[in-house]
C-alpha cells in the first residue's frame, strides 16, 4: 500500500528530478482503443486491458462502463490522487477520501436531435474527507490540489485536437 510517506518521498524525488531535468516533464502518451462486437471496446494502455461499451439499452452489449463513467473516474480519481499527494506532502493525516463526480446531459445531441454540443451541460464534484486536521488546513490543501490537477484542467479548458485518418479499402 502507499503510505503518506512513500507518496511524499516519490512526490519530492520526481520534483527534484524535474527540477534539474525540465525536458524530462514532457511527453506523449498513446492508449490504444480497438473496436469488437459491435460496440464493445478493449482499451489497451502498457499492461493494462479493460473494456469500455455502451448499456443493452443504447444497442450495446454492457461489457464495461461507457465513456462517460470513465469521464466522470476519471475526474474523481485523478482528484482524490491528487489530494492524497499534497496532504502527504503537507503531512496532513488523511483517513478517508471519497468523490462524488455528477454529469448533466442531454441525450438528444448524441441522436442526432438537436443541434447543441453532444457532451455534458454540467459537471459537478462533491469532496468527502475525513481528518483530524484543521479545516482551514484541508481547504488550503484541496485548493492547492485543485489548482494543479491535469484532469480537472483538461475538463476546464479546450484543449486542441487533431485527427488523422486512414482508411485501408476492404475491395479486391
Amino acid at each position: 500500500m502507499a503510505d503518506p510517506e512513500t507518496i511524499k518521498k516519490a512526490f519530492e524525488r520526481n520534483q527534484k528530478v524535474l527540477r534539474m531535468r525540465p525536458s524530462k516533464a514532457k511527453s506523449t502518451a498513446t492508449t490504444k482503443v480497438r473496436l469488437f462486437d459491435g460496440t464493445t471496446c478493449e482499451v489497451k494502455h502498457k499492461h493494462w486491458k479493460f473494456k469500455v461499451d455502451i448499456g443493452e439499452a443504447e444497442g450495446g452489449n454492457n461489457a464495461g462502463p461507457g465513456p462517460g463513467i470513465l469521464e466522470r473516474g476519471a475526474l474523481g480519481s485523478c482528484l482524490a490522487i491528487a489530494y492524497s499527494q499534497r496532504a502527504a506532502v503537507l503531512n496532513i493525516p488523511i483517513d478517508n477520501i471519497e468523490i462524488d463526480v455528477e454529469s448533466d446531459f442531454d441525450a438528444r445531441s448524441m441522436l442526432h436531435l438537436s443541434e447543441e454540443p453532444p457532451g455534458f451541460n454540467t459537471i459537478r464534484y462533491k469532496v468527502y474527507i475525513e481528518s483530524p486536521a484543521p479545516e482551514e488546513q484541508i481547504m488550503q490543501m484541496i485548493e492547492e490540489a485543485d489548482s494543479h490537477s491535469p484532469v480537472l484542467d483538461d475538463f476546464s479548458r479546450a484543449i486542441p485536437v487533431e485527427r488523422e485518418v486512414t482508411i485501408k479499402s476492404t475491395v479486391s
